[in-house]
């Protein structure tokens, strides 16, 4: 029996898993239906299988559930745009407070190496720029390395369940993006958080936002730096 559920469990994440891929590449838009008996069909599982990967994916929020209306691909609007980046500059900039508390300006090899390597893996996913899924994981891996950097397992933890939200968010600014101007601006703003502190975090966030709300109120070209 307990052999069985957890066969289910395996099959379930690998579904969530294909799906989250999907997801992120774009090929489920949002808005779009995750009906449970196409995934069952699609996939050869069980309707409770499907359950669990829909859980997995609304509990990440790349999906909603609604009250009568099934699960959906995550569609974000404006208040859940504003909501995600408040969030992600509370923990960034408490991460980079951190580390201008211990190390000042001057952040040592240890604390930069990994952040310096992160941008370098950025770098090298915008010179093929087609391969989008790899620029939201190198973009998301800077941030994430960055976060990390300040060594509080609490922050990181809660900084990394927003990973697939912060990809999507990514997602949605494509077209509003250039690749080699965001892997610039990404140096830029390591330097700017050494120099300035936690309110680099916070314009740095704004300018995405300001993206991303005129992505979703258009028209309103904006900045073409972000993330």
């Amino acid at each position: 029996m307990a052999r069985s559920a957890g066969t289910r469990a395996t099959r379930a994440h690998s579904v969530a898993a294909d799906l989250r891929e999907r997801i992120l590449s774009g090929s489920l838009l949002p808005g779009a239906p995750l009906r449970e008996v196409e995934i069952e069909s699609h996939y050869g599982v069980s309707r409770h299988t499907v359950r669990s990967a829909l859980a997995e994916l609304v509990s990440e929020r790349l999906a909603a559930a609604r009250p009568y209306s099934g699960v959906s691909v995550v569609a974000l609007d404006i208040d859940a745009v504003v909501a995600l980046q408040d969030l992600r500059s509370a923990l960034e900039s408490e991460a980079v407070r951190l580390l201008r508390l211990r190390h000042g300006s001057r952040w040592p090899g240890r604390v930069l190496g990994p952040v310096s390597s992160a941008l370098d893996e950025l770098v090298d996913a915008c010179r093929l720029p087609d391969d989008w899924v790899a620029v939201e994981r190198a973009h998301s891996a800077v941030h994430r390395a960055i976060v990390d950097a300040a060594d509080s397992t609490r922050i990181s933890e809660a900084y990394r369940s927003l990973d697939g939200e912060l990809q999507v968010f990514l997602l949605h600014l494509r077209p509003r993006l250039d690749a080699e101007v965001l892997a610039a601006d990404h140096h830029d703003y390591v330097d700017e958080l050494r120099t300035v502190g936690p309110a680099a975090v916070r314009e740095h966030l704004d300018r995405s936002t300001a993206l991303m709300t005129a992505a979703l109120s258009p028209p309103g070209a904006g900045d073409r730096r972000s993330g």
